[in-house]
């Protein structure tokens, strides 16, 4: 089975979507693109990262985009697999950055509509826990889940991710 164009991999964090979304984006058989949206700011994001170098292993062409997320998708060959990680970070990003979330949005479906391959989204779920305190984080919240609904509702693979195992939402795992 062939991947979708698009496949949103969703969870907390933790949880190993990122693991899997991996797995997902090497079924496809071609050297994949990894787009990272972090920012490292300290030595606990930077070794965060490291690790998460060390575990892909070689073989992954890496584009660092923290608010260019289409962009980048558009540098990507034809065909080739690509896997975002992660949509929550890049949100973070165009959100402190105080960028227009819903143009940027539109931006990277559309990206994702012209990419003509398989592209993983990997995101958070923050939608379980208590109605937060402050206006920013209510506001990441409500973000979050809108970006969350536009992307799963694009997407013809959603899986979520709950203690390693992967539960498809919507499609068929491969």
């Amino acid at each position: 089975m062939a991947l979708p164009s698009l496949s949103l991999v969703i969870g907390g964090a933790a949880s190993g979507k990122s693991d899997f979304a991996e797995s997902l984006v090497l079924k496809a058989g071609q050297v994949p693109l990894y787009i990272a949206t972090a920012q490292v700011f300290d030595a606990e994001m930077a070794a965060k990262v490291d690790a998460h170098k060390e575990a892909r292993g070689e073989g992954w062409v890496t584009i660092e985009a923290p608010i260019d997320v289409a962009g980048a998708l558009q540098m990507a060959e034809s065909g080739q697999p690509v896997l975002i990680d992660c949509a929550t970070l890049w949100l973070t990003n165009l959100i402190l950055g105080e960028h227009d979330v819903e143009t940027a949005t539109d931006g990277l479906i559309m990206a994702v509509r012209a990419h003509g391959g398989p592209v993983v989204i990997v995101t958070n779920e923050v939608g379980y826990g208590i109605v937060p305190e402050n206006a920013l984080s209510r506001r990441f919240r409500t973000s979050q889940g809108q970006l969350n609904q536009r992307l799963a509702a694009e997407a013809d693979l959603v899986v979520t991710v709950i203690a390693g195992l992967p539960l498809a939402l919507k499609g068929q795992l491969p």
